[in-house]
């Protein structure tokens, strides 16, 4: 098929690859322009982009539809499908409507559970036992659009929204490549209006560790925010990020240190696995350990 390709993070990434490896024609990829990164802020393409020109594909990126230009320029690469994964921007009603089968959107959670910015952070943070990856025929709403096709997955009590993200990344390339394939086929299923949630986009104040709440939701909330933007506490005025964690037995006082690096919480505790100091790389906690002196009444903040 002859396909637009419309998104800009690494998760796009692999869809991309995807498409290009089934024979598919990508007539344009769309990304976020490039923005100020790094310590020098110069200007860094996106990871679509990247990837793009070195598979030698046109790329474009319009800060917005509003321009008829852009509009024109969108309709006259005659598609017979855009695919659109995390692009970054809400696309007006023409663009949806220009080709000849409309867009289809990957989205990364188990619709209509978790529209919205953040379906993986949300699906750890708040516990859920499985998400996955539908591909959605994109309407004017938010996420409302009719689902060609989904995969689930269960969330295992390691996973962070890192891991979570890597895999459903390959299950979005996986599924688009298969609904492509079986698109005169599906049929749409419309979402149902019972168990509609929305993701939020994550807050960083949503990043500082309550203590005195349990160790499960302390614990969900350490591998939600993980890579970014790091759930955190502070130990003797320094802040420190958290990575990866368990919940455990223990008992003491919300955020005492009741072992090597294990933290009360108020009900039961967590251990801690990898951490991160300020101005340092996130590493095993036996490794922090060695310039950390935090021995047990050491109270975190």
């Amino acid at each position: 098929m002859r396909v637009v390709f419309m998104g800009s993070p690494a998760f796009s990434v692999p869809v991309l690859d995807a498409l290009v490896e089934a024979g598919h024609e990508i007539a344009c990829v769309y990304c976020q322009p490039p923005r100020p990164a790094g310590r020098g802020k110069k200007d860094r393409p996106t990871p679509v982009q990247a990837r793009a020109e070195e598979l030698g594909l046109p790329v474009r990126h319009p800060l917005n539809f509003k321009d008829p230009a852009d509009v024109a320029a969108f309709e006259a690469l005659e598609a017979d499908v855009a695919v659109v994964v995390a692009y970054g921007l809400i696309l007006p009603q023409t663009l949806l409507d220009a080709p000849t089968n409309g867009c289809l959107n990957i989205h990364a959670s188990l619709l209509p559970r978790w529209r919205g910015a953040a379906p993986i952070h949300r699906a750890v943070i708040e516990g859920d036992a499985a998400t996955g990856v539908c591909i959605m025929q994109m309407e004017a709403g938010l996420d409302t659009g009719p689902v060609l096709l989904r995969q689930e997955t269960e969330i295992a009590d390691d996973d962070t929204t890192a891991t979570l993200h890597d895999r459903l990344s390959e299950m979005g390339a996986e599924a688009i490549v298969t609904a492509l394939d079986a698109l005169p086929h599906l049929i749409p299923e419309v979402q149902s209006e019972a168990g509609v949630t929305y993701a939020k986009k994550i807050d960083k104040a949503e990043a500082r560790i309550d203590w005195s709440r349990p160790a499960s939701a302390i614990d969900r909330q350490i591998r939600g925010l993980t890579p970014f933007p790091g759930a955190w506490a502070e130990l003797n005025g320094e802040r420190i990020k958290f990575h990866m964690s368990r919940v455990v037995d223990g008992q003491g006082a919300a955020g005492e240190v009741i072992g090597a690096f294990t933290i009360a919480c108020g009900e039961g505790a967590v251990e801690i696995t990898t951490a991160q100091r300020e101005g340092k790389r996130a590493m095993p906690v036996t490794e922090i350990l060695k310039g950390l002196d935090m021995p047990k009444g050491t109270q975190f903040a």
